[in-house]
């Protein structure tokens, strides 16, 4: 018998919650779940189960608890009847219907009741399956030094890799934040016709600029009297101290007995700062510290909130300067929270690319693999638009898939094109997601020659008839986790508000992508989707179009937080 609750999104933590719950014999209210038992422990909650995601394991269960989960709960392992019957009548908000359960020498398993969860996500509609499932607010300035002055503007010939990394990151953290329901803006301004602008926009960011001749000298004198009358500025009796630089250009060129300096260590002492650099001792302002806070300055003007997120997403190079000016604007007299997202360096080995240089590689890279497969068809402005895209998603996928502290290794040496086909990252994603759209061109066609009828209300089709694994696969694996994937993303900024450091699952939307294009793929061609007309046949191809329907949209919305829009053909 079917349990579930019609009105509600089905949810892989909700469920697990559940099955804890059913399994423990009682809900999990209280904020130790490490209760006892007489002499025994139960264990945490999240730990009780493992949500299957192989194709070889979910042939036969769903949700393992493991046998020695069970030995730790229950006399020999032995689960009891009562615990038995709840687990087959589960049901609440969010959780996904069970069809049984059964112990085994592996643990006690529970399969899902696929029929009843392909239709509860499909039938009527997968918008809620494709957003975080509930809002935030607040505002979060993000903030990418590798774009401020320092003394001069960055040009497409001085950003190295390691600095497009934070550019791309920063982009890929906007979308991210909001999604979720935060305000978002960006720091610095840049110049509206500065080459840099252009870099950014032939992948795909849509950096905040500013006319020619803008200035934000007013603030910058404001922020430099703060500095000046801040009760952390050293005097003359304290001069002699360890001094850490800020800069290249001291504020209107002072001689040096009459530098302004800032007792940094004295800031993050006294305002409680955590995971400061200990090092940090006085500072002298310059002027580019000075402009640099000033355009912090302005980013916070449009939050609508009084206390801001600032994340500063810089490189591990920076990390030391971008710590100074974070400290050095806490001194100014700034409360805004200020957290540091650190990437870890870009390697090339046996070469040296600027942005612009790899920018470029790629791209020709990629014309010449279309011009091999697609011969002379590859011109015009429609081949333009594809080879951008599919540039910035290589270079996007090859810069944010891994895990942001970590280093990335960019192979620049290897002759010939990035081809399309194979698990290779951006160019592999988007050629599954131009599968999809010329599987839809396919079946309209169809429809036009009176081959198929049109895709029928979901309430009309028995979605029984997704019996194939990989179908279970894409819908369990990819479909319903996505919006819980999206909820982790600002989770990490809810965290103690002083602590500098913060790190955040940013490689987690590629990742998810390549996995997701891998399964696809596997399943696509595999599965003849769009079969025979015959109408006996019409229930099973209506209900895969559902899916991949779904699947397409969750393709959107997913490159749409990498900023790369879907390519309709390849």
């Amino acid at each position: 018998m079917e349990n579930i609750d019609e009105s509600s999104t089905l949810r892989i933590t909700p469920t697990v919650r559940a099955l804890s719950s059913a399994l423990r014999g009682k809900r999990e209210n209280g904020p130790d779940s490490r209760q006892q038992n007489g002499d025994r422990i139960f264990p945490e909650p999240e730990k009780l189960w493992f949500k299957e995601s192989s194709a070889k394991n979910l042939r036969n269960r769903d949700f393992l608890s493991p046998t020695t989960m069970l030995n730790t709960l229950y006399a020999n392992g032995q689960v009891p009847p009562a615990v038995m019957s709840r687990l087959r009548s589960l049901r609440g908000i969010g959780v996904l219907p069970v069809a049984g359960g059964e112990v085994t020498c592996e643990g006690l398993r529970v399969s899902v009741d696929r029929a009843a969860a392909f239709r509860a996500v499909l039938a009527g509609g997968s918008t809620e399956y494709l957003k975080p499932s509930s809002q935030k607010q607040g505002c979060v300035v993000l903030n990418c030094p590798a774009l401020h002055s320092r003394p001069n503007t960055p040009t497409s010939d001085t950003l190295t890799l390691g600095q497009l990394r934070t550019v791309l990151l920063a982009d890929h953290m906007g979308a991210l934040l909001r999604r979720q329901g935060f305000t978002v803006s960006y720091c610095p301004l840049l110049l509206e016709d500065s080459d840099i602008i252009t870099l950014l926009r032939a992948l795909g960011i849509n950096w905040p600029t500013a006319v020619a001749k803008w200035t934000n000298e007013e603030r910058e004198e404001q922020i430099l009297e703060a500095l000046m009358t801040s009760s952390y500025r050293e005097r003359e009796t304290q001069r002699g101290r360890r001094v850490s630089g800020g800069g290249q250009r001291k504020v209107e060129d002072e001689a040096d007995e009459e530098a302004l300096r800032v007792n940094l260590k004295r800031v993050f002492q006294e305002e409680g700062l955590l995971g400061y650099d200990p090092s940090l001792g006085t500072c002298t302002v310059h002027r580019d510290s000075v402009s640099h806070l000033a355009q912090l300055d302005l980013a916070t003007v449009a939050c609508t909130v009084a206390m801001a997120t600032v994340l500063h997403v810089t490189s591990c190079q920076d990390e030391f300067r971008q710590q100074q000016i974070a400290v050095l604007w806490r001194a100014s007299g700034t409360t805004h929270t200020q957290r540091h997202l650190v990437c870890g360096p870009v390697k090339t080995p046996g070469s040296h690319l600027t942005a612009a240089q790899y920018l470029q590689l790629r791209r020709g890279q990629m014309k010449e693999a279309s011009e091999m497969k697609y011969g002379d068809q590859v011109e015009g402005q429609t081949w333009d638009d594809i080879i951008r895209a599919m540039t910035s998603a290589t270079v996007r996928f090859e810069l944010l898939s891994t895990v942001h502290t970590s280093p990335v290794t960019l192979d620049v040496l290897r002759e010939g094109g990035v081809p399309t086909k194979g698990p290779r990252g951006g160019a592999f994603v988007m050629y599954n997601c131009a599968r999809l759209h010329t599987l839809f061109d396919s079946y309209e066609r169809g429809v036009e020659k009176g081959l198929y009828p049109e895709i029928p209300e979901g309430s009309q089709l028995d979605f029984s008839a997704l019996k194939e694994e990989g179908e279970w696969l894409l819908l369990f694996n990819y479909l319903i986790p996505f919006s819980e994937l999206l909820d982790q993303s600002g989770q990490a900024l809810d965290c103690e508000e002083r602590v500098a450091r913060v790190n955040i699952k940013t490689e987690q939307v590629c990742k998810f992508l390549v996995s997701l294009s891998k399964d696809f793929s596997s399943y696509y061609n595999r599965v003849h989707v769009l079969g025979e007309p015959l109408p006996h046949l019409f229930n099973q191809m209506f209900c895969r179009l559902y899916l991949l329907r779904a699947l397409r949209e969750l393709y959107h919305n997913a490159l749409d937080i990498l900023n790369l829009p879907p390519i309709r053909q390849l």
